[in-house]
C-alpha cells in the first residue's frame, strides 16, 4: 500500500472540513500537520475551526497557525465570504466549546519548512486555500522546493469562468502574488481548479446518504453544509460543489483526472487580476513571461461520479 505523508494547508471552511475528514479517514494518508491560512474566514477563525475539527474527529496531527494577511501586505481583499461559509466559517452551526486551543509553537511556514526537511522527498502539501504560507516558506527556505514530493492545489480556472470574477477563482484571487510564486517555483505542482471541481456536485440526497452511512462525523458535515447548499442554490440544483475534496482525491486516485502540462503564471493587476494562465507544452508563442518557468500540471477532465463515490467510501469509514 502506498503511503502519502501530507501537510494540509487549509482555511476551514465547509468544503475544507470535508477534505480534512477524507484525509483523516483514508488508509493511505499519513497526516503530518494542518496549517491554517486566512481566506474563508479570518486567521483567528480558520485556526479555531481547525482545532475544533481536530478535537471533534480525534485527529492526531498538530495545527500550526499561518498567515493572516497577503504575501504583499499592501494588498487588501476585504471581508471573508460569510455568505458562502457563514460568520463562523462552518455554516453558522453551534461548535463545541470544549476543545484544545494548543497550536504548534511554529508559524505555519516554519512548520512546513521543518517538516519537509525532516522528510526529504516524502511530503506532499495539499493546499486548498490561499497560497500565502507556501510562498512565505519558499521565501525563507528556497531549498524546500527540491525536497517536497509534490504540491496539489485546489485553485484556479483555466478553461472555465472564475467564481469571484469572470476569470479568477477565489483562492488565487485572494493572494495572486503568492500563487505566482508557488506556480513558478521549481517543484512539482498539480492544480485542481474550477475546470473539474465545478463538475463535481454532491447532491442533497448524496449528502444525506453520507450522513446515514458515516455516523456522527459525517452528520456534522451534513449539518455544516446546509449553509453552503443555500449559497450554491444560486448555481446548482440542490447540491454543493466539493472543491477541496477533489484535490485530496487526486493525491490517491490521479487516474480519475486528465491533465495538461505547461508553465503557469498568475496575473496580479488589472481586469485579469487573479487569473491563472497556462502556456501548454509544445505550443509556440513569441517570447513571454512563461519562458524559463517549470512545467506544471493542470487538471482539465474528471470522472466526477467516481470521485464522488470515492469521497463517500472514504468518509463513511469508521
Amino acid at each position: 500500500m502506498t503511503r502519502h505523508k501530507v501537510i494540509f494547508d487549509t482555511d476551514p471552511g465547509i468544503d475544507d472540513a470535508m477534505a480534512l475528514l477524507f484525509l483523516h479517514h483514508h488508509p493511505e494518508i499519513d497526516l503530518l500537520g494542518i496549517t491554517t491560512v486566512f481566506g474563508n474566514a479570518s486567521i483567528e477563525t480558520t485556526t479555531r475551526n481547525a482545532l475544533v475539527l481536530k478535537s471533534l474527529w480525534e485527529i492526531a496531527a498538530p495545527v500550526a497557525r499561518g498567515a493572516g494577511h497577503t504575501f504583499n501586505p499592501a494588498r487588501e481583499r476585504g471581508e471573508p465570504p460569510a455568505i458562502v461559509h457563514g460568520d463562523n466559517g462552518l455554516g453558522n452551526v453551534t461548535l463545541p466549546a470544549d476543545f484544545s486551543t494548543e497550536t504548534d509553537p511554529r508559524p505555519a511556514y516554519r512548520f512546513i519548512i521543518d517538516t519537509v526537511r525532516a522528510n526529504p522527498g516524502e511530503v506532499t502539501i495539499v493546499a486548498v486555500g490561499r497560497m500565502t504560507n507556501l510562498a512565505l516558506a519558499l521565501g525563507e527556505a528556497p531549498d524546500i522546493a527540491g525536497l517536497v514530493k509534490g504540491i496539489v492545489i485546489m485553485g484556479g480556472a483555466f478553461g472555465t469562468m472564475g467564481n469571484v470574477t469572470p476569470v479568477a477563482e477565489a483562492n488565487i484571487y485572494g493572494d495572486p502574488e503568492a500563487a505566482d510564486v508557488v506556480m513558478t517555483a521549481p517543484w512539482k505542482v498539480v492544480v485542481v481548479g474550477l475546470d473539474v471541481t465545478s463538475q463535481t456536485v454532491m447532491t442533497r440526497t448524496m449528502l444525506d446518504q453520507l450522513a446515514a452511512d458515516g455516523g456522527e462525523r459525517a452528520r456534522f458535515l451534513r449539518d455544516v453544509s446546509q449553509h453552503y447548499m443555500e449559497f450554491y442554490s444560486r448555481f446548482v440544483a440542490n447540491g454543493i460543489m466539493v472543491h477541496d475534496s477533489c484535490a485530496c482525491v487526486y493525491l490517491v486516485a490521479a487516474e480519475l483526472f486528465t491533465t495538461r502540462s505547461g508553465a503557469i503564471r498568475v496575473a496580479s493587476e488589472g481586469v485579469a487580476d487573479g487569473q491563472t494562465i497556462q502556456k501548454p507544452d509544445g505550443r509556440y508563442f513569441p517570447p513571454g513571461p512563461w519562458d524559463g518557468k517549470p512545467s506544471q500540471l493542470v487538471c482539465t477532465g474528471i470522472d466526477a461520479p467516481a470521485v464522488l463515490a470515492l469521497i463517500h467510501k472514504v468518509i463513511a469509514r469508521r
